[in-house]
This record gives C-alpha cells, structure tokens and sequence, in this order.
C-alpha cells in the first residue's frame, strides 16, 4: 500500500479523480486558484510526485503532459481502510469499533457491498432461537404457532 497523499497530493487527486480524463496542469491550476492562491510551478511538482510513486500516468502533449488516474478513489480509500485494519493486533474488535463509528447510511453501503461481493444469501443473518420457535408451529411458545 503506498503511503497516504498529502494534503495538496490529494486536492491534486481529488480534481483527477473527479474529471475521470487526462489533465494539464494548467487546468489544475485554475481550478485550485479557486481555493487558494498556488504557483504552476508547485502544481506541476506535485503531479510530477504523484507520477514518479506511480499515482497517475502521464502523456506528452506538445511541451506539456496530460495526466490521467491510475486507479480510482475508491480504490484509494479501500487501500487505506485494509492497511489501517491489518495495523490492529485484533482484527475483529478493530472492525466492531469502525462499525460503531459508522452513520447508518454508511452501514448499510456496507450491507450493499457485502451483497455485491459475496451475494445476498451471505447477509442473512441467523435468527434467534425464540424467532424460529415462532415460525414453526407446534414448537415451544403459545401453541399456536405464532
């Protein structure tokens, strides 16, 4: 995993990222001016960075490159959740404090992904030895079967 982007490393990225098509540092340029006040010196150092550890490919135009994405965000993110998680010494209580952190949203984009990777049978959850009883009639409960 490489290491995380910088602050400006990702402001870069985040512009690459999101036009998803090559760029000129020019255009970075412009767009980041809108933020802050930066040289296209600097603009260019740091796209010549992100080329160099292998974060975007470059192709000449002229005297000038484009730049274009490697991977994807979300590809990025992923990348740092799995290293993050391979630092615990326990796996799965790193995972139950990260759920804890989580919006509800973000839970169930979880339950989404799950789905996506290993198909909707694997979510389903067992159910409790009572929710079973219920479902089956002439077992324990009322007698009713409800």
């Amino acid at each position: 995993m490489p290491r995380p982007l910088g602050e400006l490393e990702d402001a870069v990225m985040t512009r690459v990222w999101k036009w998803n098509r090559p760029v000129t540092v020019r255009e970075v340029l412009e767009d980041l001016q809108q933020e802050r006040s930066i040289a296209y010196t600097t603009v260019m150092t740091v796209l010549d960075n992100l080329h160099q550890k292998g974060w975007v490919r470059r192709e000449a135009e002229g005297r000038a490159y484009r730049y274009e994405a490697v991977s994807t965000r979300a590809a990025y993110a992923a990348a740092l959740m799995n290293d993050a998680w391979s630092q615990s010494d326990n796996a799965a209580a790193a995972l139950v404090a990260f759920f804890g952190m989580m919006s509800d949203e973000q839970r169930q984009a979880l339950r989404d992904a799950v789905r996506i990777v290993q198909g909707p049978e694997t979510l389903e959850a067992p159910q409790a030895p009572e929710a079973r009883e219920e479902e089956n009639p002439g077992s324990a409960g009322d007698g009713d079967g409800r």
